[in-house]
């Protein structure tokens, strides 16, 4: 990606994606640590999450590399961050599925199917990573170890990491876009039966489960600009971009901070972190931060309203 490129440019976009894959490496640690520690946040939804951290993680970790020298570095690198992003966006689809699931459609056995996700993710990302490799070595291309820079490696580095890639981000968007439908719809049905003092509070409900549907937008941000510098590596590989490549590799750098804060950070895990903060901090902050627990179970209670309107008869 970086050749072609001064010995300034290459400096500045290794600086930048090791920067962008440390923040992201200390969010998707900081929601794995979560879930370690806080038993009461090991539910199946959680669960998925976590295991979307845990590749970022992977990930982040081995894009810090950096600028490796040929041989097992370069292997790892290469190998690794290609099946771990892989499978980080494959996990999105899994906890978008387990909402549709679950909203749409009433089904209670999606518990049941977490080997198969299991086998659908990790299985995928690693069938991907062994045809992405056949025919091609890995080598120091720029800062980073990647795949020879031939128009057949491209095509398969197409076909095996950004066709997956915006599968992904389609088969979201739809799923996002139905499960805020069916809810939209019921809370509306709901809003005809309630007094006006209690549409207030409807409307509040409906502005957080609409939340669901940046999602999507991710993935969108994180590789929109990897993949119009793909194709446009592809159709003029002899003229690059810097300031595309600089924000290729700092936004797909950062999915994983992303992912850890939309997808981690959420009440029940916040009202975890508070609660064990309750029981360190002196007495007379006490007070104040029972008062944050109440308002955050609230809010977390609230989000499920809509749900119970739409599963009553």
């Amino acid at each position: 990606m970086a050749s072609g490129f001064s010995d300034n440019d290459r400096r500045i976009l290794e600086a930048v994606g090791a920067g962008a894959s440390g923040l992201s490496f200390i969010g998707s640690s900081f929601i794995v640590l979560c879930y370690v520690l806080f038993k009461e946040l090991r539910k199946f939804s959680f669960k998925l999450v976590f295991f979307l951290a845990l590749s970022d993680m992977f990930c982040s970790f081995f894009n810090i590399f950096g600028d490796p020298s040929k041989g097992f570095l370069c292997y790892a690198q290469g190998y690794s961050t290609h099946f771990f992003c892989l499978a980080s966006f494959l996990w999105t689809t899994t906890i978008a599925f387990t909402l549709h699931r679950t909203v749409v459609r009433h089904k209670t056995d999606v518990e049941d199917l977490g080997p198969i996700f299991h086998l659908y993710v990790w299985g995928t990302s690693l069938v991907m990573t062994v045809v992405q490799s056949i025919g091609n070595n890995y080598g120091q291309l720029g800062t980073w170890c990647w795949t020879q820079t031939g128009q057949t490696s491209k095509v398969v580095h197409l076909m095996t990491f950004y066709a997956p890639l915006w599968g992904a981000i389609l088969f979201n968007g739809f799923t996002y876009f139905q499960v805020i439908r069916m809810l939209n719809n019921a809370t509306r049905m709901a809003v005809g039966m309630l007094d006006g003092t209690t549409q207030f509070d409807t409307r509040a409900d409906t502005k957080a489960l609409s939340r669901w549907g940046y999602y999507p937008l991710i993935l969108i941000g994180s590789w929109a600009f990897g993949t119009i510098n793909r194709i446009h590596d592809f159709i003029d590989p002899k003229h690059r971009i810097f300031w595309l490549s600089l924000l290729d590799v700092g936004m797909a750098s950062l999915m994983g901070l992303f992912n850890s804060i939309a997808y981690g950070l959420n009440a029940s895990v916040r009202r975890a972190i508070l609660e064990r903060l309750d029981q360190c901090w002196p007495d007379r902050f006490k007070k104040l931060l029972s008062a944050k627990i109440h308002l955050r179970g609230q809010q977390q209670e609230n989000e499920l309203v809509p749900l119970r309107v739409h599963n009553q008869p």
